[in-house]
């Protein structure tokens, strides 16, 4: 007869979450519990929500069950926790109970700073989950998704698909899954747009691209295709404005490599190439008149005017016939 060997575990009885990121914030729950179950499959997991949270309730979760197995205890929205529950964990950790993980998710803001504090103090694992917002941070994650799929993509392709579906990090997160289950080998920017070349963020970005490059025919009849086929005038002039700061940010910031630039501009090095290449034909005076004449689009588009389509067609002819003339 063999002896069952215990696992030890690699969750430590203490656990903090920190960070707005919800979607990393869910993983790295996710992952603990994995963990956890490693070594103790029977383990009992409890949610704790701050929302209707009962004084006292913490210290029934956290009491030995009936069949003695394993605890994780899982405190979600500490940033939003009532002051009965917060004061029930820190009567917890100033006397942690034997075979219970706790696992506190903090998303940001001062509230429950002593619970966080004590955390620190007690030796807990922090995971961050800072949030995603950049588009140089929404590459980084495109390409670690492709990585722990052990699938290649083009940066050409994170670079489309961080455009098509980069509003969203859900939204990102699933295009990511969709493409590497529904096809094979290397992934390129053939395949993100065959995919998901109709978003909207997408039809933006390809009529920014005409007519930051001067190209007024084409980038009208992008916007003419996209407004036929349902597409608000809204999303497609923020994808203007934003590609004409990106010019203007990098067009002053001089030499360098594009990492570094990058780093310093808050952008992905792709984008600081891009913008290297848009730059061929624009002078700071012809950028500062295209950016005003964006921004009168965006009031006529928020309400501001009758029209909104004519108003993105001339902030876009405005645009075209500045480029080269300086």
């Amino acid at each position: 007869m063999t002896e069952s060997v215990d696992v030890p575990s690699r969750v430590p009885p203490l656990v903090l979450v920190s960070g707005p990121e919800d979607l990393l914030a869910e993983r790295a729950v996710d992952s603990l519990l994995q963990d956890l179950r490693v070594s103790s499959p029977e383990v009992d997991v409890i949610d704790v929500e701050p929302a209707g949270y009962e004084a006292g309730a913490l210290g029934v979760h956290v009491s030995p069950s009936l069949f003695g197995e394993d605890k994780a205890v899982v405190v979600h929205g500490l940033h939003e926790a009532t002051d009965a529950l917060q004061q029930d964990l820190l009567d917890y950790l100033a006397d942690p109970v034997e075979h219970v993980t706790l696992v506190v998710l903090h998303g940001s803001g001062n509230r429950g700073k002593r619970v966080l504090d004590t955390l620190k103090k007690s030796r807990a694992r922090v995971i961050d989950c800072p949030a995603v917002k950049s588009d140089r941070d929404k590459a980084d994650f495109v390409t670690g998704e492709f990585r722990r799929a052990r699938r290649k993509i083009t940066q050409d392709a994170v670079q489309a698909l961080v455009e098509a579906v980069g509003k969203d990090l859900r939204e990102l997160a699933s295009a990511c899954t969709q493409l590497v289950d529904d096809t094979t080998g290397t992934i390129d920017a053939d395949v993100v747009e065959r995919y998901h070349g109709g978003k909207v963020e997408a039809t933006g970005f390809r009529v920014a691209d005409a007519a930051v490059a001067g190209e007024a025919g084409e980038a009208l009849r992008l916007l003419r295709h996209a407004v036929a086929v349902g597409v608000d005038p809204v999303p497609i002039v923020a994808v203007l404005a934003g590609q004409l700061r990106q010019l203007a940010k990098v067009g002053g910031a001089g030499r360098g490599r594009s990492t570094d630039l990058a780093r310093e501009l808050g952008m992905a090095p792709w984008q600081v190439d891009k913008a290297r290449r848009a730059l061929n034909g624009w002078s700071g005076p012809g950028l500062a008149t295209a950016i005003q004449a964006v921004a009168a689009a965006d009031e006529e588009v928020k309400g501001g005017g009758r029209d909104p389509v004519y108003a993105v067609e001339r902030a876009i002819l405005t645009i075209t016939r500045t480029h080269g003339s300086g």
